[in-house]
């Protein structure tokens, strides 16, 4: 975690908000935007603090879709007091262990039981023109992260013609086939690290960008995340788990596994080159080290599934040849 620091005016408005002198004040945690979190520790007590300039970053979509899911019973800080203005929101604290800590061979099978679970109770909740739309446009603006930042910037792989044709022809396959599938409530990040175990289980957080889209999409980013990763098998069956419950409780998944696979597969797919491009541009653009040290897992990821679906064949090949692993053609250049 990078060392962040407070502005000068936090502390003060957590007094007033508290009418006590805070025994200490530290980092929490950093993501990759421009908020911060501070832990708040008070005689007997803890909060949690975010520090969001609001010349960077609103706060409003984090109230939003904090009721949201407070509403359809999943645990979220509560928001105890807010400046919107100035960007401070004073939060109940869900504690210090996140799943990525707490995940291991035998906790994972009652961990996810729970997530899913809240997933689901998420999801049921869903009603349109409550979130923003999780449309083509923003689909496509994502996907267009992994050629300019990935590909041409950190690996300084130009693509020109025919093979800027083939990457396109793809990235239309797989706006088309999330566009086609029912629409939720979507996280949008709903991975081990934004997962915190507690009581009830688990507390959820990082969910200001939730947007209604894809039905697949929480789902895939649980079990295909950036910083853990499984075996297919237990992927799979995980999986089965979340359609087997999600037919039950009657959200509209397919009455067909293997097409919900399919699906997310596909939207995971999506997933994966838009982070590939957002870890390249938080090392180049924004300074922030470390998370090309993930590139590899999703290359994985992508890769195993280009290679099972004939469509994404000329994907495949891209991303042998940008990984070294067969010789370059025509409309690829370094």
């Amino acid at each position: 975690m990078q060392r962040v620091e407070p502005r000068r005016e936090l502390l003060p408005w957590i007094e007033a908000q508290l009418n006590a002198r805070p025994l200490a004040l530290e980092a929490a945690s950093a993501d990759a935007s421009f908020r911060s979190y501070f832990r708040v520790r008070t005689a007997g007590r803890s909060y949690i603090a975010m520090d969001a300039p609001p010349a960077h970053e609103d706060c409003k979509p984090f109230v939003r879709a904090a009721a949201l899911m407070a509403q359809a019973g999943v645990h979220v800080p509560s928001v105890i007091a807010q400046d919107l203005e100035r960007g401070f929101l004073l939060l109940t604290d869900l504690g210090t262990t996140s799943y990525l800590e707490a995940l291991n061979a035998d906790s994972a099978d009652s961990l996810f039981r729970d997530a899913l679970d809240a997933l689901l109770r998420w999801q049921l909740a869903s009603k349109p023109g409550e979130l923003p739309p999780y449309d083509e446009a923003l689909l496509a603006r994502e996907l267009a992260l992994f050629p300019e930042w990935y590909v041409q910037r950190h690996l300084g792989y130009r693509l020109d013609g025919p093979g800027r044709q083939e990457l396109d022809s793809v990235f239309a396959l797989i706006l088309k086939r999330a566009l086609a599938q029912p629409a939720v409530y979507v996280h949008r990040d709903y991975m081990p690290r934004n997962l915190m175990v507690c009581e009830p289980n688990p507390g959820v957080l990082d969910f200001q960008d939730a947007v209604y889209g894809p039905i697949s999409y929480d789902v895939v980013s649980l079990f295909r995340d950036a910083f853990v990763s499984w075996d297919e098998e237990r992927v799979l069956d995980w999986t089965v788990r979340y359609w087997e419950k999600a037919r039950r409780a009657g959200l509209p998944v397919p009455g067909d596994f293997s097409d919900f696979y399919r699906d997310f597969e596909w939207m995971g797919l999506q997933r994966h080159l838009k982070v590939l491009g957002i870890f390249a541009r938080l090392h180049y653009r924004d300074g922030k080290r470390g998370y090309l040290e993930d590139t590899p897992r999703f290359i994985g990821y992508a890769r195993a599934v280009a290679m099972r679906y004939a469509a994404l064949a000329p994907l495949a090949a891209l991303l042998d040849e940008i990984e070294g692993k067969a010789p370059a053609r025509a409309g690829y250049t370094f």
